[in-house]
């Protein structure tokens, strides 16, 4: 790599804007290392040098829009090919705390993109994306970008440049594989793990269900539901008649003798004849 750029707009007032993440990132860089960023008239852009690889820095100073013009004239300058050119800018499609890399492709309606691309007659150089936000409304773009984050989400597009800037090693020697590796690999902090309740007691144990209807207990189950029968009494024997002693027994009146059968008619047949016949035949 021999020329980082980053993107934004010049002056107080943009300075702590959305638009102006490209600059952050340079300028953190920048501060790290020691490197003097001067105002360079020819190039009407802050210029700095990073000593140990040579690697160009630039902050051009001609309003987002004209990002392309200060890009051409170093390029043109030191004769640098659009393969050896980063660019970092902010970019809508990411939410703040995500950070891509890379090379050629769309302008996404970036107007520092586009100048850029159309100076240089290529969109092959690399980009370094600083994910922002987006409103959620095309109308409000502008707006939003011109406008400074909240506090979470310049907190995240912090931290995302902070990640940025540890694969600064990588994009100087030209590793941009090895960038692309390191930084879109987001190391994620293992789970906390939960806490183990303490056991609780165990319900009481629900009563246990019946036992399935088998051809074995069947017969069981059934003579359970039905009433047992009722046993029968057994008939209560006569109470014994005791027998009369002898003493008894003959002081007891002897039975009168019972008359015969046909002789009792004979009595009534007599007696009613009497009853019949006049007085004197009798």
């Amino acid at each position: 790599m021999k020329l980082i750029i980053g993107l934004g707009n010049p002056g107080e007032k943009y300075e702590r804007t959305r638009h102006n993440a490209g600059f952050w990132l340079i300028e953190r860089f920048a501060a790290q290392n020691g490197i003097a960023m001067r105002k360079d008239a020819k190039f009407q852009a802050l210029v700095g040098r990073h000593a140990e690889s040579g690697v160009w820095l630039l902050l051009p100073q001609t309003f987002m829009n004209a990002s392309g013009r200060p890009v051409q004239m170093m390029a043109s300058f030191f004769k640098i090919a659009p393969a050896d050119i980063l660019v970092v800018h902010d970019e809508l499609d990411f939410a703040p705390g995500v950070a891509k890399v890379k090379q050629g492709g769309g302008i996404a309606g970036h107007n520092g993109l586009r100048d850029i691309s159309a100076r240089l007659g290529s969109h092959d150089y690399w980009r370094l994306r600083i994910g922002i936000g987006h409103p959620g409304d095309r109308q409000g773009v502008s707006d939003y970008v011109l406008n400074k984050p909240s506090a979470d989400d310049r907190a995240a597009i912090d931290e995302t440049i902070g990640r940025a800037l540890d694969v600064m090693p990588l994009v100087l020697a030209g590793d941009m594989p090895g960038v692309m590796l390191k930084l879109h690999t987001v190391e994620k902090t293992p789970a906390k793990a939960p806490e183990k309740a303490a056991p609780e007691k165990a319900p009481a144990k629900a009563k246990e269900k019946s036992k399935e209807k088998t051809p074995e207990n069947a017969s069981v189950a059934e003579s359970d539901a039905k009433p047992a029968a009722a046993t029968k009494r057994p008939k209560a024997d006569k109470p014994a008649v005791a027998e009369p002693s002898a003493q008894q027994q003959k002081a007891m009146p002897a039975p009168e003798p019972q008359q015969a059968p046909a002789e009792e008619k004979k009595v009534g047949l007599k007696s009613l004849f009497k009853k019949l016949l006049p007085d004197g035949k009798k």
